[in-house]
């Protein structure tokens, strides 16, 4: 493991009008039900598994010029406008794109999509965009069409190293990337020197009360497995009950203010906490307003996470999808919409495209982080169901969910 420190500070860039992290990805934690045994009855273990052999799709792509697309508010540059890139997207290609704002939360929208794709029935979508764990289950379950390569030919080009093998999808059969970020640590440089290490963050006598971690599971106990020394990648339930009674120990110790969604935000921004696990897209959007906000990848590494594009079984325009996905990888288009989210952009040569449009975005090592601070992320290991539902549980246990 590395133990490189490097501190990291945007220059100001366009600015996404809301970011879609940090409003709806700390809701997720309040929507799944966390108490007790209440996760996966939000999230589900129930739903149906399904196969290519018994849920089978047809594709009417040759025939029905149409998409229909299921993403998170925000996330997007203007639908509305011709000029952008999705009205550009279907200009050039006669494809009609149904664009819907309806994935709010990753256990909500599963909660909209279970009963049909447990039934092998359609969902009304072609494409929906989701996180990875989530992504990781619908793959489990067998929810999903696999996608063919020969309709990718920009992902395949020019998908960014890091990104292509995760562990729920090592060969990324069914996913593809939209945006990605970083989960390290931000703290105020005007009220505290720097927080250089997790155990740093967890430990140090002035944050105690002063500090916050995440409410999602697989954020903070990703760095809790590394603390101990174990692969976040590939780690055992024994590796997985250390790291669970470390965080516990944290806990009971009162160094954590409180788990939290984007409410750290305004913590952070306000004063009443010095440093916190954050994501890096909001520490961009925070320091438009105070440079003094700074974000660092911690000692023992980064979490690297993804949204990703998925189709459905049952869709019915597979293959339109397929092209609206590798449209995105064309570097102009990616380089265009990452001008406008600010988020990681997962496209190899977007960077050079956008000194053309926004050259101070090109430097942001938030939106184009270097071989050097990606050589040391991490993401997490995929999880059956059933483990889903136990370390859950556990972590839901431990923070007084």
């Amino acid at each position: 493991m590395s133990n490189r420190r490097r501190l990291i500070t945007p220059p100001r860039g366009f600015g996404a009008p809301v970011s879609r992290r940090s409003v709806l990805r700390g809701a997720s934690f309040g929507a799944l039900g966390l108490a007790g045994g209440g996760l996966l009855s939000a999230c589900g273990t129930e739903g149906a598994s399904q196969s290519e052999a018994s849920c089978e799709s047809q594709d009417l792509s040759d025939s029905e010029k149409a998409v229909t697309w299921s993403n998170w508010p925000y996330y997007i540059d203007p639908t509305g406008q011709a000029d952008a890139t999705l009205g550009t997207f279907q200009e050039s290609t006669g494809i009609t794109v149904k664009y819907n704002n309806d994935v709010n939360d990753n256990a909500a929208f599963y909660g909209k999509v279970r009963n049909q794709l447990g039934a092998c029935e359609s969902t009304g979508r072609d494409m929906f965009t989701l996180t990875d764990w989530m992504a990781a289950k619908m793959i489990g379950l067998g929810w999903l069409q696999e996608l063919d390569k020969a309709n990718l030919p920009n992902l395949e080009a020019n998908l960014l190293e890091n990104l292509r093998s995760p562990s729920w999808d090592p060969e990324r059969k069914y996913s593809v990337p939209w945006q990605s970020g970083l989960t390290g640590i931000a703290y105020n440089a005007d009220e505290i020197g720097e927080v250089g290490s997790f155990e740093d963050l967890v430990t140090r006598p002035e944050l105690k009360g002063r500090m916050t971690l995440l409410s999602e599971m697989h954020d903070t106990m990703l760095f809790m497995l590394l603390i101990i020394g174990a692969d976040p990648v590939d780690f055992t339930d024994d590796e997985w009950g250390t790291a669970l009674d470390k965080l516990e120990e944290v806990k009971d110790s009162g160094q954590v203010r409180q788990f939290t969604g984007n409410e750290y935000t305004q913590d952070l921004g306000q004063g009443n906490i010095l440093a916190c696990e954050a994501w890096s897209g909001d520490v961009l959007q925070l320091q438009l307003d105070n440079p003094a906000i700074k974000f660092v990848a911690p000692e023992e590494g980064l979490a690297l996470w993804s949204d990703n594009s998925l189709v459905p079984n049952k869709a019915t325009h597979k293959a339109n999808a397929e092209k609206l996905m590798d449209y995105y990888y064309d570097p102009e288009v990616a380089a265009e919409l990452a001008a406008y989210v600010n988020y990681i952009c997962p496209v190899v040569g977007a960077q050079d495209a956008m000194t053309k449009i926004a050259p101070d975005l090109a430097e942001n090592v938030l939106i184009f982080p270097d071989d050097t601070l990606l050589s040391n992320t991490y993401d997490f290991m995929g999880l059956s169901a059933e483990q889903e539902q136990q370390y859950q549980d556990d972590f839901a246990r431990v923070i007084g969910a």
